[in-house]
């Protein structure tokens, strides 16, 4: 926690020359008050308010104060660490959603595509998918009233509902007359889990994107289906994840420790907050090897799983060095429903790193703008010996501060030219509208996936019915020095519509550098699981 220094008032600096034995007592007691926080607080707020008020009678237009204020709190924070925050009352609504797992409505992963709202994906096991509802499917009507040029907030008001209540749709579906639909709405769940697949008859996949309050029972599920199907290794993904709930980072690790040892602990100011997180034995699973793959944007929570896992030698961490946030917050709600984040504590791995950035107070932009360096990798490397080294379990040298190196350095590489670029970035999302019309219209495609993934090519002519079919101007010649990549791409997609996102990554993989580097690596991941058992 920051010690805050204050300025020593000129009252007493002048009476140092009147004898030490007269201002004595006066230091002393301006000191004492100067270091009260709640006599600062006092005096701060008197301050806080003349200025509130002469912006109120004296500001030339009227003043959104609501909004000051906000600006205010936001200030207030910024002076603690980067990870301190306010969060307005808007804000939170959203948040308590996403890290809850749940909200209600009829369940789809939606996109405004040529002003209607496009259904990419009804969610497993919702409302919508309950009632037949298809990807690709657009929504026309809504209790009646044209859906056309409807706005994103808009949707939400419209969608989202109580349990229980009913919305009227009206849809239209390639290939087919416009239907109506009535729709219950239910308990929606939100996934951290984004795709859980078998990528060959030995590796399972698992995509988890977050760590909210039912993650650790959502791997579970996950490994278990995988183990099922003949699952043998695995690959965690974790990049991209920036964290969540510590508890449930926890638990997520615990899935693969089979001893009794640490995860992870706490240390903060108050004792209170000082806690270990250790290892159930009969949660853990060790029957099979595990390859852990982190990037830059992987943080906190991930970072807890993956420094787990890389100090007690369980699996193999591969890919880029991981964001560096080793510090807990604790969230308070406020009494207008917005809430602040606070940091209480900093987490330690098993062999005891410490794995946060340094930052400096009041001013996070070098703190954000270091993780975009494209040589960072090397400048973190270069500086490696300037950072603490640890011990793992097996007596491997790992290194705390500047977040959790990878044992095995898997940098993205993604070449392809700047038309595909603009295909793959294109908000009306000409791949997925021409993969849907496409699986409409060819029932030769396999009926089962694992068919369908191994053996099943586009036909010869697709690539080009597809850059026809795209109505942004391109450079077609372009585009087809990626005709590998587009393929793929087009095929990832054909999958996700006929069977769901989960297959959709499956086929997607074959155009991930870093998962296809990882999995040359089982052979060391192998290897400590035969250690750890």
């Amino acid at each position: 926690m920051k010690q805050f220094k204050f300025p020593i008032r000129l009252t007493w600096l002048a009476g140092i020359t009147a004898g030490i034995l007269i201002i004595l007592p006066l230091s002393q007691a301006t000191y004492s008050k100067q270091n009260n926080p709640y006599s600062i607080i006092e005096t701060k707020f008197k301050v806080m308010n003349q200025i509130l008020y002469f912006v109120n009678q004296l500001y030339y237009e009227e003043v959104d104060m609501e909004e000051l204020m906000d600006g205010a709190f936001h200030g207030i924070m910024d002076q603690l660490d980067p990870h301190s925050i306010f969060i307005s009352a808007k804000d939170q609504k959203n948040i308590n959603e996403l890290f809850k797992g749940e909200f209600q409505g009829i369940g789809i992963e939606f996109d405004i595509l040529n002003s209607f709202i496009t259904v990419i994906s009804p969610v497993i096991g919702g409302p919508s998918e309950k009632a037949g509802i298809q990807a690709g499917d657009w929504i026309l009507e809504i209790d009646g009233a044209s859906a056309k040029g409807i706005e994103r907030e808009d949707v939400y008001k419209k969608l989202r509902g109580k349990k229980g209540t009913r919305v009227d749709l009206k849809i239209g579906r390639i290939g087919a007359d416009s239907f109506g639909v009535t729709i219950v709405r239910d308990d929606i769940p939100l996934y951290s889990v984004r795709a859980s697949i078998m990528l060959d008859n030995r590796t399972g996949y698992v995509w988890l994107t977050r760590f909210s309050t039912k993650s650790g029972p959502e791997v579970r599920k996950s490994i278990n289906s995988l183990l099922n199907q003949g699952m043998d290794r695995l690959i965690l993904d974790l990049r991209n994840n920036s964290g969540g709930i510590l508890e449930q980072a926890a638990e997520v690790a615990n899935l693969f420790i089979t001893q009794e040892d640490t995860i992870v602990y706490t240390k903060g100011k108050e004792k209170k907050v000082n806690q270990a997180f250790v290892a159930a034995p009969y949660k853990g699973n060790g029957s099979f090897s595990v390859v852990l793959l982190i990037n830059r944007g992987s943080a906190s929570a991930s970072e807890i799983v993956a420094g787990a896992i890389q100090d007690l030698d369980r699996g193999l961490v591969v890919g880029e060095t991981s964001f560096g946030k080793g510090l807990v917050q604790r969230q308070v709600d406020l009494s207008d429903g917005s809430a602040i984040r606070v940091t209480i504590a900093q987490y330690y791995t098993p062999s005891g790193r410490l794995i946060q950035r340094s930052f400096d107070n009041g001013n996070h932009e070098d703190y954000y703008k270091e993780l975009y360096e494209e040589n960072r990798e090397a400048k973190l490397d270069s500086l490696k010996k300037l950072r603490p080294p640890f011990t793992t379990r097996a007596g491997r040298t790992v290194y705390g501060g500047g977040g959790i190196t990878p044992d095995v350095y898997i940098p993205w590489d993604l070449d392809i030219t700047v038309t595909t670029r603009k295909i793959m970035a294109n908000p009306n999302r000409p791949i997925f509208n021409w993969s849907a019309k496409f699986l409409k219209n060819h029932s030769e495609i396999p009926e089962h996936y694992r068919d369908f993934q191994q053996n099943w090519e586009l036909p010869q002519t697709a690539l080009g019915e597809f850059l026809d079919y795209t109505t942004e101007k391109i450079d077609k010649k372009e585009a087809l020095k990626d005709s590998l990549y587009l393929k793929i791409m087009l095929k990832a997609e054909i999958a996700g519509t006929k069977w769901g996102r989960g297959e959709l990554w499956g086929v997607r993989v074959a155009a991930d550098n870093q998962i296809l580097d990882a999995l040359k690596h089982f052979n060391e991941a192998d290897a400590f699981l035969e250690k750890h058992n």
